[in-house]
């Protein structure tokens, strides 16, 4: 295996977690990569954090105000040495196999141009089941991810080349960051997955993003509608694209209404009708 991996964490304090992060990459079987923090400008410490590892492998780049976390990851990329990107979100860890299994994979895959594992939940502190709509696969998911979102960003490998593809993470998005950016892989590429849960994913703390938006799909949605102007999108993908966009403004549609949210019934109405 010749392959270095860059590693990208975009942090904006949790100090505490972003330890246990740290030592879930440093404790990887496979042992070529770079690991970049980037400090979403923090109030905390993290350069005093990052010293106590005394590892050189381990770079930090700071953001001069909060920029969110797109543009953090986007920051990282742009500033990595290697051919393939990992992410790690702060508040999730890899076991030890992660990235040797999917560099593995890679490299008996030359087709595939990205890669996710399946994944443990702990939810306040208990390992949680995934539904049967959260479940994960590989080959052309394009279809089966249109309702939520099937990627987690900690669980893929990627080749950097992709982002000259198919773009960043979009920045103007406050969330629904990775739907965004896997949808526009996935419309047109497959991607490879290793069934075993090769990461942990953290939930039910207070500074998730999630927590802070309750209309998750209209953000979906945006996204949607963005891609639905793609002139290259194959006509089966094109039509479950617009079932799903029509289903879910008008969810918001009626939602809106009964909060007596006009502004916002307006701009779903339009959406609608945009299709139609």
């Amino acid at each position: 295996m010749q392959d270095y991996v860059s590693v990208i964490i975009p942090v904006f304090n949790r100090n505490i977690l972003l330890r246990r992060a740290i030592d879930s990459v440093l404790n990887q079987k496979y042992k070529k990569f770079e690991l970049i923090i980037i400090d979403d400008c923090s109030d905390e410490n993290i350069d005093e954090l990052i010293k106590k590892f005394k590892d050189k492998r381990i770079k930090i780049l700071k953001n001069d105000i909060n920029k969110g976390v797109s543009y953090s990851r986007n920051f990282g990329i742009k500033n990595s040495n290697y051919n393939l990107i990992a992410f790690l979100d702060s508040d999730d860890e890899w076991l030890p196999d992660k990235l040797i299994r999917q560099v593995e994979y890679l490299e008996k895959n030359k087709n595939v141009n990205l890669i996710h594992t399946e994944e443990i939940w702990i939810r306040n502190g208990k390992k949680v089941n995934q539904k049967k709509r959260h479940k994960k696969s590989g080959g052309d998911i394009f279809i089966s991810s249109l309702e939520l979102c099937l990627i987690s960003p900690s669980s893929v490998l990627l080749k950097n080349k992709i982002f000259k593809t198919y773009g960043y993470f979009d920045e103007s998005l406050p969330v629904c960051e990775d739907y965004d950016l896997w949808l526009r892989i996935t419309a047109f590429e497959e991607v490879g997955f290793i069934s075993k849960p090769l990461i942990i994913k953290y939930g039910g703390h207070s500074d998730q993003l999630s927590k802070k938006y309750e209309t998750m799909d209209k953000f979906r949605v945006i996204s949607m509608l963005r891609l639905y102007q793609n002139k290259y999108l194959k006509k089966e993908k094109k039509d479950a694209l617009k079932e799903i966009i029509l289903k879910k403004s008008n969810i918001l549609l009626n939602g809106a209404l009964k909060r007596g949210k006009i502004k916002d019934a307006e701009v779903y109405k339009k959406w609608i009708y945009s299709l139609n």
